[in-house]
């Protein structure tokens, strides 16, 4: 009888200011649902949906974290061990917006990724279903190029382009552990040969 095979476990990251949507497009994604009634979330919230990437069944654990500065001193715990951060904003805002630059830099402080440089991130402008859109979309993908995100936007209420982004962010959350897996593992092997080689050579 062949054992069942542990899925790999991805660690996805939800950052932003408060109001943005972040519980929102989560709840969408998890649970296919979406309520009117505003919760800001205390401390994190925490979700695990397991799906298939090119073959391999992972499990994608999705932490929401609180927008508020009251709670900002959680996240050097919460984002140490991330795969893939995504950065949401609420497009009828601007200052959600060009918060986003803050949150990365914050992210990349505190959560410590093997190589900051390589690490992905995935922008969310949340609400497009609103009118009073104060951030083009043209705007938000000339940021993403410059600090080397991925883009996507959509409306966690009215069910718009909420899948795409996880998909996308647990792809990059899959590469990104695969790659220092593999370099940790490949690091463990080069100590553990060098005595051996040591010992060959001895000619006591």
């Amino acid at each position: 009888m062949t054992e069942e095979k542990i899925p790999t476990t991805l660690k996805v990251i939800l950052i932003g200011n408060s109001g943005v949507g972040k519980s929102s497009f989560m709840n969408r994604y998890v649970n296919h649902r979406f309520t009117n009634a505003y919760r800001a979330t205390v401390g994190t919230d925490f979700f695990s949906k397991r799906t298939v990437l090119d073959g391999e069944t992972v499990s994608l654990q999705i932490w929401d974290t609180a927008g508020t500065e009251r709670f900002q001193s959680l996240g050097t715990p919460l984002y140490r061990g991330s795969h893939c951060c995504m950065l949401v904003f609420d497009v009828t805002s601007s200052a959600s917006f060009g918060a986003l630059d803050a949150w990365r830099k914050e992210f990349l402080v505190q959560g410590e990724p093997p190589d900051p440089s390589d690490f992905p991130f995935i922008v969310l402008g949340n609400k497009t279903d609103l009118s009073d859109r104060e951030v083009s979309r043209r705007k938000a993908e000339q940021w993403c190029e410059e600090v080397g995100a991925e883009y996507f936007e959509g409306s966690a209420k009215a069910d718009v382009d909420g899948e795409q982004p996880f998909k996308r962010a647990a792809q990059l959350a899959l590469q990104q552990y695969k790659k220092h897996t593999l370099e940790n593992t490949g690091h463990f092997r080069i100590t553990c040969e060098q005595p051996r080689k040591t010992r060959d050579t001895c000619v006591c």
